[in-house]
């Protein structure tokens, strides 16, 4: 007998099982605050010529000159006044590093690192997808970014997010065995979880957008970005809101050669002010994805997330 195509059980991935937002434990994050808010800084460099990226217009034949430059202005320039605007208004980043950007511009990466933001690996390079490696090529990369970043910058990155939010069927095994506590590929939740790997310990999965992030809605959905930062504050009000019940995570993930182009800038300038105004009245923890890992690890040790 065949089995019924309606019946069939679908293919399932094994690192966490379906549990409702509304069923899980209770905690707060410090300070008795119930919404977690991080940027996610992502910094990259491509290959002239060769390989992936975002474009601005059609892609030309290589070298495709054009789109090349308008990424590479966010090394140049986006970063640097992005970097002024955090500072302007004390917010920390995670820094999403692609580990060539240690050879093509260190001092950018040095800045980040002088600003004690958290620096997390993001592969070598963003002109390739790391889930088309064979297992031991993908080991690689993963062993060898974290020993870069921990060789150029002091210390070894706590989490990672493949480039193109890449993956292979072992990438979370490989994370874990490689030394990291936590991955930001998965956009499955507004909480963090824990994903289940194949030597049976788990590794953390910290909430990273899709929704709240630049490229799909600047790039993908050709959004202008006065509505994209009504985006980031209407998401914040209705997640602040939401977490008057249950502690939640709210990232931002931005690239700087879009939204350090000076007419984009003015706009996140307006909603991350609007957010650091709750940050001010310690309404909300605005934070790293590291401090939520490692907050996690702690109620974790407690017993306090029995259940999740």
């Amino acid at each position: 007998m065949t089995e019924n195509i309606a019946t069939r059980l679908l293919k399932d991935h094994g690192r966490f099982k379906y549990q409702s937002i509304l069923n899980r434990p209770d905690y707060s994050w410090p300070n008795q605050t119930k919404l977690a808010v991080y940027i996610g800084f992502n910094l990259e460099h491509f290959e002239f010529g060769e390989g992936l990226g975002a474009n601005l217009g059609p892609a030309c034949p290589s070298p495709d000159v054009l789109n090349y430059s308008w990424r590479e202005y966010g090394n140049r320039v986006g970063a640097w006044r992005c970097l002024q605007m955090f500072d302007e208004l004390n917010i920390p980043t995670s820094a999403l590093i692609n580990t060539s950007l240690y050879d093509h511009c260190p001092d950018l990466i040095e800045a980040l690192v002088n600003r004690g933001d958290e620096i997390v690996g993001h592969g070598h390079t963003n002109a390739e997808r790391q889930g088309q490696f064979d297992e031991q090529t993908e080991r690689e990369l993963i062993v060898g970014c974290a020993q870069r970043i921990q060789r150029e910058s002091g210390t070894a990155p706590k989490g990672w997010l493949s480039p193109w939010i890449s993956e292979s069927t072992v990438t979370p095994d490989l994370l874990l065995e490689s030394g990291y506590d936590y991955t930001l590929n998965w956009c499955h939740d507004d909480q963090p979880t824990r994903m289940l790997t194949r030597n049976r310990q788990k590794l953390w999965s910290i909430p990273y957008p899709q929704e709240i992030n630049d490229i799909p809605m600047l790039i993908g959905r050709q959004m202008d970005t006065e509505p994209f930062a009504n985006m980031i504050v209407d998401q914040f009000d209705e997640m602040l809101l939401q977490a008057k019940k249950q502690p939640l995570v709210m990232g931002i993930a931005l690239h700087p050669y879009l939204v350090g182009q000076p007419y984009r800038l003015k706009h996140i300038r307006r909603a991350l002010q609007y957010i650091c105004a709750y940050r001010d009245r310690n309404d909300i923890w605005f934070t790293t994805p590291g401090e939520i890992c490692t907050h996690m690890q702690s109620l974790d040790q407690q017993g306090l997330l029995a259940g999740l």
